[in-house]
């Protein structure tokens, strides 16, 4: 289960990234966090989510995440 502000801040950025590249677009966990993670136990819940959790490539198509997340 994510984090309820983890689980919004990849809401945000899935829904923004397809808005504005389209529904093709991929990104990886890190589009979750800035350069300068302010947050390290965030990055890596995000981390064990994506790879360990559900084993999923570096990149991955933004809509499939954001159904990922908001099942």
């Amino acid at each position: 289960m994510l984090n309820a502000t983890l689980k919004d801040k990849m809401i945000t950025v899935c829904e923004a990234k397809i808005a504005s590249k389209g529904p093709n677009v991929g990104l990886s966990f890190y589009a979750f966090f800035a350069n300068k993670n302010e947050t390290p136990e965030l990055l890596m819940e995000a981390a064990t989510w994506w790879i360990l959790t559900h084993k999923l490539d570096h990149f991955e198509k933004a809509v499939k995440i954001l159904a990922m997340v908001k099942d």
